[in-house]
């Protein structure tokens, strides 16, 4: 991996003070290095591969420029950190990412003192970051503060919710960096995509606005009182030239965009903005994937990668599975979308990972990808239910979580019967803790009126999404896992299930196992290991979990 005519430089990093010993000049060699090592290590582990390869230069001038841990680098999700792990102490570790005991695939406290501030989810290094800024008020200190977050994070409101507040540190450096490559997970949606490009696309203004800046900047009497002045001089300048700047509204002054692949480029803009004494929004321009053609030809299927597999692998792997529910949700969409014309689906920013893509193409005019919003796409939901719709809101189940007052006060309370597909519930494996679906069975148990089943087949998918059409009364929510269905059979047609019924898989005595999703076909297998003269335990299909099967539960009991 680390062969010393691969990575020279590299290989003599240990953490950003080392970085810093370099010369400048040698920044692009160590950029190449540290980008070759990242599609190295990825391609032997999976991981996120074209976030990360994205924003090699940016890091690298980041950890050059400021002083972490010291001053404050946050990132927004945290999967396009990678080379900033490999750059604070991490680089052989690495190997070990989104493994048992290994790196973690995002940012996480525990594992450095360089992640400032941990997260899996989007949008939030904002409002962090105007947290690290209230606190270093309070505590008088003068570290500097950096977020960097995705054109994709802002279409989260979240975003907006940090950018409101950060006037109140107005006399502070404060850095917040737009990482612009045109897409988050999937293609950007809405008008903030159209606003970035816009704003690419009027280079006038900013060029004349940056020239009155540098100019009154030179006068030696009165500077800030000419800057003032140039201020409103700008105005009508600004209107003229480009579209309302909206950041600088919020208190930021823009800067940008500039080409996030310059490393030298980046440095001395950095070096230019770093004491200035407000907030500042820096717009840097990337490539996801940048480095690897077929990443920036397919950013989307590069996103996350699994493990390559060796020739002497592939020779020996086992059969493939079958195919995932997310996969066998988007056929079944196609089947709702055919014979259902008052149906339609919602997602946030995950028409891909929900397996919608598909639907996407024969419907698109019924598919609504909100961006990252989730409390937003129930809400939306909510005006398509109000009108007579019948709305499915296609959400991970960790994603789900932060739009839990939308579910009761939007929907449950006005009785609209909208159902909820919650993929990735359960554990999910190598994305770790913060993309763990645990918590759907508990925070959804809890509201009135919400019906939450879990289908054990691909066949049961369909029979429970039929059902959930099928009425009027109640919210519905399908859980299901990132995991392979057992039995599919397009032929079959849809059969519309009494809601609360459980089904007796097999029917035996002194045991029984009840199984929710998935774990019926656990508790098939587990019962071929057991000796059938010892154990004939009765097994249990409880795919709905609330209402439970009252009575089949009295009669297992007796």
């Amino acid at each position: 991996m680390e062969e010393e005519q691969e990575y020279n430089l590299l290989k003599t990093i240990d953490s950003p003070v080392d970085l810093r010993q370099l010369p400048q000049s040698k920044l692009p060699q160590l950029s190449d290095e540290l980008r070759n090592y990242i599609i190295d290590t990825v391609k032997e582990t999976g991981g996120h591969l074209a976030p990360s390869l994205g924003v090699v230069e940016l890091t690298v001038a980041l950890h050059y420029i400021y002083n972490t841990p010291e001053d404050k680098l946050i990132w927004d999700v945290g999967h396009q950190a990678y080379g900033h792990k490999v750059l604070t102490g991490r680089r052989k570790a690495l190997k070990t990412n989104r493994q048992f005991k290994g790196l973690s695939g995002f940012c996480k406290r525990s594992e450095s003192e360089y992640d400032a501030f941990g997260a899996g989810h989007a949008s939030t290094s904002i409002s962090a970051a105007v947290g690290f800024a209230a606190a270093r008020e309070l505590s008088d200190q003068d570290y500097k503060i950096v977020s960097v977050i995705g054109d994709g994070s802002f279409t989260g409101g979240l975003a907006y919710e940090g950018l409101n507040n950060v006037c109140n540190f107005k006399d502070k450096p404060f850095l917040v960096i737009l990482n612009d490559n045109d897409m988050s997970i999937s293609p950007n949606v809405g008008a903030m995509s159209n606003y970035f490009n816009k704003i690419i696309h009027s280079p006038k203004y900013q060029y004349y606005k940056n020239r009155i800046w540098d100019i009154l900047g030179y006068l030696p009497r009165g500077t800030n009182t000419f800057r003032r002045l140039g201020r409103k001089m700008l105005r009508p300048l600004k209107k003229l030239l480009a579209p309302t700047v909206v950041f600088e509204e919020f208190g930021l002054r823009y800067f940008g965009p500039v080409d996030g692949h310059n490393v030298n480029e980046l440095i001395s803009t950095f070096k230019n903005i770093k004491e200035l004494p407000y907030p500042v929004l820096l717009h840097v321009k990337t490539t996801k994937g940048k480095g690897l053609s077929k990443a920036e030809k397919d950013p989307t299927s590069y996103h996350g990668i699994s493990p390559v597999k060796s020739k002497k692998e592939e020779k020996t792997e086992e059969p493939p599975k079958k195919p995932r529910y997310c996969e066998i949700f988007g056929d079944i969409a196609i089947e709702i979308a055919e014979s259902n014309p008052k149906t339609s689906f919602i997602t946030a920013a995950m028409e891909e990972g929900t397996g919608l893509a598909k639907y996407a193409k024969k419907f698109p005019d019924r598919l609504y990808d909100v961006g990252i919003a989730e409390g937003h796409a129930v809400t939306f939901s909510g005006g398509l239910a109000a009108e007579g719709y019948r709305p499915i809101v296609c959400i991970y189940s960790t994603f789900l979580q932060r739009a839990y007052d939308h579910i009761i006060h939007d929907i449950a309370l006005q009785d609209f019967p909208v159902i909820f597909t919650l993929d990735r519930a359960g554990l999910v494996g190598a994305d770790g803790p913060t993309h763990h679906g645990v918590f759907d069975l508990s925070y959804l148990n809890t509201i009135p009126k919400m019906v939450i089943a879990a289908p054990s087949s691909g066949n049961e998918l369909r029979n429970l999404l039929f059902t959930a059409l099928d009425q009027t009364d109640n919210l519905f929510a399908i859980r299901y896992p990132k995991d392979s269905y057992v039995e599919f059979d397009q032929n079959v047609n849809a059969e519309i299930l009494d809601i609360g019924s459980w089904e007796m898989v097999k029917d035996g005595k002194e045991i029984a196992i009840l199984g929710v999703g998935n774990m019926v076909q656990v508790a098939l297998e587990a019962m071929d290991k057991l000796d059938p003269k010892v154990y004939d335990p009765t097994i249990v299909n409880a795919r709905f979990i609330k209402p439970l099967d009252e009575d089949m539960l009295t009669e297992i009991a007796k």
